[in-house]
């Protein structure tokens, strides 16, 4: 993770604008390409609770249904 003025951005960002996290006490997330707009903030119990979801995959987006053999 990259690091600014205690800001996090993920190294899987690339040059990809992505969000940005700085964890005090919780957490505070922004839009890494509007760093002066809004911030959102999240108590301990409700980061942990999230990334707890993030790491069960509760979050991941559903894939697609495997083409059914010999169909077109």
């Amino acid at each position: 993770m990259a690091k600014s003025d205690g800001w996090f951005t993920s190294s899987f960002s690339g040059d990809n604008n992505c969000v940005q996290v700085k964890l005090r006490g919780g957490a505070l997330v922004r839009d890494s390409k509007d760093p002066s707009g809004p911030v959102l903030s999240f108590t301990a119990p409700e980061w942990a609770a999230f990334l707890a979801g993030v790491r069960s995959g509760e979050f991941d987006l559903p894939q697609p249904p495997a083409p059914e053999p010999g169909g077109a």
